[in-house]
């Protein structure tokens, strides 16, 4: 009886055994089965959002807009030294700061506008067209060349030339060039490949008018008279599709002080100087060039031109002598201080 109590007590022990690892088996089998599942989850979350950002920036940007261009030559640099001598440092020079003035100090402040006429002999640089590294040497295409690059802000003519409005650059490449036209576009074999908008080509020349506004200040402190150009326009003429000339008008305004550090890296033509030629912006401060008066705040409680001036309308020698009047009405203040 007891040798088979015992044989019944060990067969017990061996089912509860067998029992117990095909338990823990499937105990083993369900968590992974559960971790795949957890896992194939966790990837698909995360690769729907990342397609969809990829759509969407390729959506953005097949749908953003063309960058503003104006339509300029562009002057291909020389690939060797084109000077004899080392240059390098003269063109990366900058303008030294303007004196302070206070306003206290300011005895005598006027404003005058002038008109540079680039077809008279001293003001010939303005029209020197030859191309260089930094471009072509025209003023016109300096001043192009500034806003093509970014580096200063176009202003408004319309509006007012207080530098209020700013413009785009195809506002300006619309006023200079005119608005965009289809062009057809054909291949080797005359077959029509469609249209392509084009703009027309500018003609740097038609530009040899500019308008200058400055303040003229006497400073007691220092006993000078100052010149402080504020603004630059290029000016055009304005003609109708059927040849009828409707007059000048002014194509845009420039922050001329926005203006120093560009003009400091450009040489004015002299083909009378052997040894070294100026930059634009000592041109400027050593006003090396004429512009007759058109405008000034003395003696003009209606702040209009001088050619709108009642008298003068029709008689363009009365306003030219009208002008020298102006600037003699200026030197004779500042001569006037003064006891000899």
């Amino acid at each position: 009886m007891k040798n088979q109590f015992f044989k019944y007590l060990l067969l017990s022990f061996l089912f509860a055994g067998l029992a117990g690892t095909s338990m823990a088996q499937k105990k083993k089998v369900t968590p992974r089965k559960s971790t795949k599942r957890t896992t194939k989850t966790k990837t698909k979350a995360k690769i729907q959002p990342t397609a969809a950002v990829i759509d969407t920036a390729q959506l953005s940007a097949s749908a953003a807009p063309a960058t503003d261009s104006l339509p300029i030559k562009k002057v291909l640099k020389s690939l060797r030294p084109d000077e004899a001598v080392e240059t390098t440092v003269l063109r990366d020079r900058t303008p030294l700061p303007y004196e302070h003035l206070r306003a206290d100090d300011a005895v005598y402040r006027h404003k005058v506008w002038r008109e540079i006429d680039t077809r008279e002999k001293i003001n010939l640089p303005f029209r020197y067209s030859a191309d260089e590294n930094n471009g072509n040497q025209r003023f016109i295409s300096i001043l192009l060349q500034a806003i093509q690059d970014s580096a200063v802000t176009v202003f408004n003519a319309a509006t007012d030339d207080r530098f209020t409005t700013p413009m785009t650059k195809s506002e300006v490449a619309k006023l200079i060039a005119g608005e965009e036209i289809d062009v057809p576009q054909f291949d080797s074999l005359g077959n029509s490949l469609g249209s392509k908008k084009m703009r027309n080509e500018i003609n740097l020349d038609s530009i040899y008018k500019f308008h200058i506004k400055e303040e003229v200040i006497f400073d007691k402190e220092s006993s000078r008279l100052f010149w402080r150009i504020l603004g630059i326009a290029p000016v055009k003429k304005v003609i109708t599709s059927m040849g009828v000339e409707l007059g000048e008008t002014e194509i845009f305004w420039v922050y001329y002080p926005d203006m120093r550090a560009t003009f400091a890296k450009y040489e004015v033509y002299n083909g009378k100087n052997f040894g070294a030629r100026i930059s634009w912006e000592e041109l400027f401060e050593s006003r090396m060039f004429y512009g007759r008066i058109i405008k000034s705040t003395i003696d003009n409680p209606y702040d209009q031109y001088i050619k709108y001036t009642k008298g003068l309308t029709d008689n363009t020698i009365l306003q030219l002598l009208e002008g020298e009047n102006i600037k003699e009405k200026i030197f004779n203040y500042e001569q006037d201080l003064w006891s000899y």
